[in-house]
């Protein structure tokens, strides 16, 4: 396991906050042990949970042409048809993985291909799970193609995602599992597949990024 370089500054300063506490702790609380190691437990475990989120483990990712792999770990909680109104503009099979704030945060293709269109939006701050979050919320659309199918990705901030990272651009050629972006501290992922896509996911599934299979391509 790693750390992903999006965290690098996080558990800086963390731990500098952590290295000061603990000084103001151990001048001023020295001779107040039942108050002195409790406030450290607490920093120590909020310096680990933040290591923890930016984590980068090791996998055995799945790659395949003829599948679509999973962008982000989490929980499945949309499968439907619904009308893509941003770049399509018709009919297509929506996929939405919500990350909760201990899942890994990398999003992932999946599949090869071209970057076709990239766009970033400006929003609010809906929880991730709300009906509206999807075209109110901060958000980025990705839309990737090649010869045989063309999926759309779209990246949403949360309650607590404040900040959504991605790192590729139009024209840009990706392969599958390649890593497109990141988003701090909980969020969802929505995938928008054709409708003839066989879904190999249910409601309520826990996927991993880059190793689960959502589907298959046509």
């Amino acid at each position: 396991m790693s750390i992903h370089r999006e965290g690098y500054k996080y558990i800086l300063i963390a731990s500098f906050l952590w290295a000061f506490i603990f000084w103001l702790c151990s001048k001023f609380l020295l001779d107040i042990p039942w108050l002195l190691w409790p406030i450290n437990v607490i920093c120590f475990l909020l310096w680990f949970w933040i290591i923890w989120f930016f984590r980068l483990p090791a996998r055995n990712n799945t790659s395949n042409d003829n599948l679509y792999v999973a962008p982000a770990d989490g929980k499945v909680v949309v499968i439907e048809e619904t009308t893509e109104t941003e770049y399509f503009k018709d009919k297509r099979l929506q996929v939405s993985i919500f990350m909760s704030p201990l899942n890994v945060h990398v999003n992932r293709c999946p599949i090869a291909g071209t970057v076709k269109y990239m766009k970033y939006h400006p929003g609010k701050y809906l929880v991730a799970w709300h009906p509206k979050s999807s075209t109110e919320n901060e958000r980025t659309t990705m839309v990737l193609s090649n010869n045989r199918t063309e999926i759309l990705v779209r990246q949403i901030a949360g309650a607590l995602a404040r900040r959504i990272c991605y790192y590729v651009k139009e024209g840009q050629q990706m392969k599958q599992n390649d890593e497109f972006g990141f988003i701090r501290f909980g969020s969802r992922v929505d995938i928008y597949f054709p409708v003839s896509t066989k879904i190999d996911v249910k409601i309520g599934d826990i996927v991993q990024g880059g190793v689960t299979v959502l589907g298959s391509i046509a």
